[in-house]
This record gives C-alpha cells, structure tokens and sequence, in this order.
C-alpha cells in the first residue's frame, strides 16, 4: 500500500485506519472541518500524529489551496482544493500531469468540493465526516450518498429560515397590498428549500385599501436569470375571490408538487383586476432553493424511467 493510516489520532480524527494503493486517485470529500486538510497534512508528514501511525513508501509532497499546479512526481501527493483556484488551461494539463503521476505508481489524494473534478480523476472516494471516514467506495456511489445527506441537512436547514419578502420591483394603483407570501414545506413550516417532487405550499395574503369586485391573484415561478417556469391564479384556477371590501384581508394557499430541478428560483405575486390592471405586483417577491438527492438537468424534473427494450 502507497499511503497507511494505523490507529492516527490528531484532532479531529480519534482513530482513523485506512489506506489507499499504489497508483491511485482517492477523492477527499466532506463537510468544511470534517478532517479534509488535516487527513492530507498528515499524509505529506505536514502533521505528526499524536498517537498511531502514518506510512507511505516514499517521499511526501503537499499541495495547498493557493500553490502552483505543478505537480511534480512523489510517491503521496496530498492535493488540497488546488485545482479549485486555477484556470482552465491550468486544471487541464494538471488533470494530463496526474494521469502520469497515477500510471508511474503514486498516491494521489485529492480535495475538492468540484463533484465534476472528483469523477473524473477520482478512483474512489472517501467521504470524511467528523473526524471519520463516513463512507469509501466507487465515486458514484460515495457521491450520491454525500449529496442526499446534504439535500437532507439542506432541506431541514431551510425550514429554520423565514423567507424574507424583498421583491426587485414593486408596482400598482395601491387599491390593494400584498401583505405577506410564505413558501411552505409539506411539514407545514415555511422554507426557503423545497425538496424536488414534495407538496409544496405557497401562502399569499392580500389587505384591500379600496373596495375592488373582481380580484385576481396568481403567482409565477421564474429560474434565478428569468425564465417563467410556472404561473397560475385564481381566475384560472376558478376561484372567485370578490367582492373584496376596503380593510378586507384574504389568504390563500397555492399547493401543488415541486417537480423543479435542483437550482435557485424566484416567486413573484400579483393582485390585479380580470383585466389586467395592477394593484399590487411584486416581482420576485421570495427566493426560494429547490434541492434533491440526485443530479437532474434542466428545470423540469420529469423523473424519467428508463427500460432497456434490446440489445443486439
């Protein structure tokens, strides 16, 4: 074995007993603090442990975030978030340079927060958590349990998070206010991070200044650079809201499931008359985050099934 951690214990790790071969990537991934830097450390001799042992066949190099990409040949080579900060010119012959450095027998440690960078240099990967080694394993599979425990960590995060109300613009003749807009999770708590494919909940209330005998209210859900990816309101949806009198507040709630893709989108709430004149329009009202366990593309996850029909 290229690189053998035997019982080493410094801060954060207590016991950590794992080794990586000769002429392999091994992908560091985790949380910040989880051990990341410190494993590395010490790998390249950086950090002694302070009980236990660290072994490699050879000589030691350790590169940090803000060195060069030279990657020059040893027998461990402890890559620390490095590739992150340069450009690509940079990452690609860094990328060439530690194909060579694998075939000619060294350990590779790599640190990045880059999943793309991870699966493409990576033959495994071990996913660090305080201090431990969560799980290690074929890229994918380590992956996509790292990412689903942080879409669950993400997910539980957002409902601690009251959405604020911060539309980019604000217009109408006033006969009615847009007093409050919550984006609910289907535990019934507002959020700010939906999980893609769960019940989701928008609520919206409305103080009217003036009489007004036909409200209309509707929501649209646009992407972060703009793109309209749902809307709808009460008229299409046949719900008759007036007659609404001056000092009258009406609630509703929007619910449908969030089929979204992962990403970052924007609500944006209207109350209008049927023919379109405003009275309170608030563009972007809410910023929301849509989270999953998996990579999806796009902005519809559509949750295909694929089924092989023949081979031949």
């Amino acid at each position: 074995m290229g690189l053998v951690f035997r019982g080493a214990r410094l801060a954060p790790f207590d016991n950590l007993d794992v080794a990586a071969p000769d002429g392999a990537v091994v992908g560091i991934i985790g949380d910040t603090g989880a051990g990341k830097s410190r494993l590395l450390r010490l790998a390249a001799g950086l950090d002694q442990p302070a009980a236990g042992a660290v072994k490699t066949t050879g000589e030691a190099k350790f590169l940090g975030p803000d060195d060069p990409l030279t990657l020059a040949p040893a027998a461990v080579l402890a890559i620390d978030r490095t590739f992150d900060r340069h450009d690509w010119l940079a990452r690609e012959r860094g990328a060439i340079a530690i194909d060579r450095i694998r075939r000619a027998g060294a350990t590779i440690l790599l640190v990045s927060q880059e999943e793309d960078l991870i699966r493409r240099l990576a033959d495994e990967v071990w996913w660090i958590h305080e201090g431990r080694i969560a799980g290690r394993g074929a890229p994918g599979e380590i992956l996509a349990a790292y990412r689903k425990s942080v879409s669950e960590r993400l997910r539980s995060w957002g409902e601690t998070i009251s959405p604020p109300m911060a539309p980019k613009v604000r217009r109408g003749d006033g006969r009615a206010e847009i007093v409050r807009v919550e984006t609910v999770s289907e535990n019934g708590k507002p959020t700010i991070v939906w999980r893609s494919g769960e019940r989701a909940l928008v609520r919206v209330a409305v103080r009217f200044g003036e009489e007004v005998a036909d409200p209309v209210i509707g929501i649209m859900i646009r992407t972060r650079v703009g793109l309209n990816v749902y809307g709808t309101n009460t008229e299409l949806e046949q719900l008759k809201v007036g007659p609404c009198l001056a000092g009258a507040t009406v609630e509703l709630a929007f619910a449908f499931w969030c089929e979204l893709c992962p990403g970052d989108y924007t609500l944006t709430v209207a109350s209008h008359d049927p023919d379109g004149v405003w009275h309170d329009w608030l563009e972007d009202a809410v910023a929301f985050t849509v989270t999953d366990n998996r990579y999806t593309a796009g902005v519809a996850n559509l949750r295909a099934q694929v089924s092989l029909l023949a081979k031949g």
